[in-house]
């Protein structure tokens, strides 16, 4: 008996002595940084599954007083920093050096690879190829097919639902309008498929519509924990999910590799002009692919990753942030005056709003431009330091100067998106919805370097907030608006930035 607790006690010395030197040297890692000391890194598995205690972190943002700060932990898990201060961002994404020396993690090269090697998991010169290809199926013209697309699914939606016959309609979760909506957008715009608001189209074998199966598959931390089981795990209870999970990924994959064969079957006829290519992303994809030569030729596998990368990632920013503006307007009578007055100056009442007309409804944009700063989709971009480096940091806003720290090979480093933009450096009263702020800023402005605009995004900026009604928050019985708001307007953190479910009320104004 003494013997045992003799061998136990220098095993747990041993590992107490082990954690001690890692929280020693995690600490020299990040040059002393102040912030927060956990037990395990905030953005593992484990980490995210812990709840946020005063012990523990969690993935939720907290602002601890400093632009820049460094999370260690005791147990698990690399050291980390946390950025909110743009100059430093652009040393970690935007400088000449930061490709080279600020890499992407395995975990996320992982999880945006579960469909295929795309843009989104790949760096250096296999990047530049998958951006060769992928450039030129992403214009104008894709631009114009997805406004009008936007356009013919919203007159669908309001005659399927009933809603041109009344004079108001109560949304208890509008993210269920949101989502389908952005749903058979994509399905169109992304695949060709012929999507309607009744009828969505299914999968070959008629298991699933295409829509659910996007809806299962939208979390990349679940469609990564399912592909990476065993599959004898899925013949065990309680993984019904999961299981359904990977039925969608694997019908969802066949379907794609059958659109991609038809299209490439069907080049010729594109070539020799006797048969017109669709619209959609992947077919211009698969033409824009096989014109290149042999060696710059993307595999299939990497054209249907590279779609689903392009298309599936925005399906679930592009749902909450429009669900996130649709709350936020709903809270600001005078903002939506000023918007609908822009949309009746511009296209007034008797014809759709064309694409032309984009760049005259800024306050349309700034709606949304707001909505997304002040819940980013894309909270957190993650970089792993691939060498000894070091980085500049700015004093306090207060105050004049600059420091430079040395930061150690396999560092972390945390671009917090949700910080840059409640920084008070660069928004005026941050936690305010303030639209406003977005007008007379040029697009190419600093200002916007704070969004991941793009392919993805492009749904929702270019989709009008307000035809014809007035957006209410839909109270319960005693319920005020400030409660509303943080019941609705509750920022969740997980693989994306997300509201919780935005009730709503549309009232039929008088036009």
């Amino acid at each position: 008996m003494r013997q045992s607790l003799t061998i136990v006690s220098a095993i747990l010395t041993i590992f107490v002595v082990s954690r001690v030197r890692k929280f020693y040297s995690g600490l020299k890692a990040v040059s002393g940084l102040p912030g927060p000391r956990v037990l395990f890194w905030p953005l593992s598995l484990l980490g995210a599954l812990i709840p946020t205690t005063w012990w523990h972190a969690g993935i939720t943002y907290k602002y601890f007083g400093s632009e820049v700060f460094a999370v260690v932990p005791f147990l698990l898990g690399p050291p980390g920093i946390y950025i909110s201060n743009l100059d430093v961002a652009h040393q970690i994404l935007a400088s000449s050096r930061s490709a080279l020396t600020f890499k992407k993690t395995s975990g996320v090269k992982f999880t945006l690879g579960i469909w295929g090697g795309n843009i989104s998991s790949t760096e250096g010169d296999v990047w530049r190829k998958h951006r060769r290809v992928l450039g030129p199926a992403f214009d104008n013209k894709m631009n114009t097919h997805v406004w009008l697309r936007t356009i013919h699914t919203y007159h669908d939606m309001v005659a399927a639902e009933g809603w041109g016959e009344r004079d108001s309609v109560e949304i208890p979760v509008v993210q269920a309008i949101t989502f389908k909506l952005t749903t058979l957008i994509i399905g169109h715009c992304g695949f060709g498929l012929p999507f309607d608001w009744t009828s969505p189209a299914r999968l070959p074998d008629g298991s699933m519509s295409i829509q659910e199966g996007i809806h299962m598959v939208a979390d990349p931390t679940l469609g990564g924990l399912a592909m990476s089981l065993p599959e004898w795990v899925y013949k065990l209870p309680f993984t019904g999910t999961l299981r359904n999970v990977r039925l969608a990924h694997d019908g969802l994959t066949r379907f794609m590799h059958e659109q991609v064969a038809d299209r490439k079957a069907a080049l010729s006829g594109f070539l020799d002009g006797s048969a017109k290519p669709g619209e959609d992303v992947l077919s211009r994809l698969v033409i824009a692919n096989e014109a290149e030569s042999e060696k710059l030729k993307l595999t299939d596998d990497e054209v249907v990753g590279n779609v689903f990368a392009l298309l599936l990632a925005g399906y679930e920013t592009t749902g909450y942030s429009i669900a996130a503006a649709l709350g936020c307007v709903s809270l600001h009578r005078d903002i939506q005056d000023e918007v609908c007055k822009q949309i009746e100056e511009v296209v007034g009442y008797t014809r759709d709003p064309d694409v032309d007309d984009f760049p005259k409804l800024t306050k349309v944009l700034g709606v949304f431009f707001e909505a997304v700063r002040m819940f980013p989709g894309g909270h957190i971009v993650l970089r792993e330091a691939g060498e000894d480096t070091t980085i500049t940091l700015p004093d306090p806003v207060a105050e004049a100067g600059r420091k430079t720290i040395p930061i150690l090979k396999g560092t972390q480093i945390v671009v917090d998106m949700v910080g840059i933009q409640h920084n008070p450096r660069y928004f005026n009263e941050p936690e305010k919805f303030k639209p406003s702020r977005w007008e007379g800023i040029a697009s190419d402005s600093e200002a916007f370097s704070a969004f991941s605009f793009g392919p993805r995004t492009c749904l929702g900026r270019k989709f009008a907030i307000v035809e014809a009604w007035w957006v209410e928050p839909l109270l319960r019985p005693g319920e005020t608006e400030e409660t509303w708001r943080k019941r609705a307007l509750d920022a969740r953190a997980g693989m994306t930035l997300y509201v919780s479910d935005v009730p709503v009320r549309l009232v039929r104004r008088a036009v």
